[in-house]
């Protein structure tokens, strides 16, 4: 137990011996049957997670799975857009009903409990924290093969009531090619570690720049530092995406949705393969 310890675990992100993780795991809504829980983590922003997020569940969903997003970004959600949802979520007295996608995505965002998807949420933490916690509760999720949750960036209050609240099945590491790459995963991976959540992997966005005549990789923000990284933290690449015009024309129309790539064949097969019963 930590010397500054508070006894209430519940806003506490020590590593205590005496603690045990799971024992905060709240049920979802009587009527949601969800089977796996993916995390989608970055230790810094602006690196693509909400892309990221909705790209996996567009590719799991086009391999024949039922995907669902929680979007638990609650000050800068981007999933609605990134999917072209502008419908607002309805609910009664069983709960919230998600809003799905031209695909039959489940998605839940802040956005569509708003008036305006334009309005900022100036909340404190605990209420951000708070409505997470009902999108997993009150929502009537169902028949989820795979839920990604789109985490907001850095290990705050709303990653800690992921970990603490959620049973999620493992994590998904989203960074960049920046050579500050090293501390940005250093700070998800402790994370995870301290809440034994397992990592499944690690997927680096904005990687290259592929030559429209010649093909070449041009490696826009320097040479990639993902393999040194990668293998000091023992973490599996699942992917490496390349910056391209047709990932910002399909997010901008919100039409993510269409792009036919086979960029995430290999993270698919590790989320599937760790997640087996």
């Amino acid at each position: 137990m930590s010397e500054n310890c508070n006894h209430d675990c519940s806003s506490c992100g020590e590593a205590c011996a005496s603690r045990d993780p799971k024992s905060f795991i709240e049920k979802p809504n009587e009527k949601s049957t969800i089977k796996k829980v993916i995390g989608v983590i970055s230790g810094k922003g602006g690196v693509g997670k909400s892309m990221i997020s909705s790209m996996l569940a567009a590719n799991f969903q086009k391999k024949g799975y039922n995907t669902a997003v929680l979007d638990a970004d609650i000050t800068g959600p981007s999933i609605p857009k990134a999917f072209g949802i502008t419908e607002r979520a309805r609910g009664d007295e069983s709960g919230i009903y998600p809003v799905y996608s031209k695909t039959g995505i489940q998605t839940m965002s802040v956005n569509l409990l708003l008036d305006d998807a334009t309005d900022p949420v100036i909340w404190r933490g605990p209420v951000i924290a708070g409505t997470v916690k009902q999108f997993w509760q009150d929502v009537i999720w169902t028949d989820v093969d795979y839920m990604f949750v789109d985490m907001p960036p850095g290990t705050g209050d709303v990653a800690l009531t992921v970990f603490q609240s959620i049973p999620v099945d493992g994590i998904v590491i989203v960074t960049s090619p920046q050579e500050l790459v090293s501390m940005i995963v250093a700070k998800a991976v402790k994370m995870a570690q301290m809440m034994n959540v397992p990592i499944i992997g690690i997927i680096e966005n904005m990687s290259y720049v592929e030559c429209p005549d010649c093909g070449k990789h041009i490696e826009v923000f320097g040479k990639s530092h993902l393999a040194e990284v990668a293998a000091v933290y023992k973490l599996p690449i699942l992917g490496q995406i390349p910056m391209t015009p047709a990932i910002a024309a399909a997010s901008d129309a919100g039409d993510v949705e269409s792009l036919d790539v086979d960029w995430f064949d290999k993270a698919i097969e590790a989320i599937v393969d760790a997640t087996k019963e």
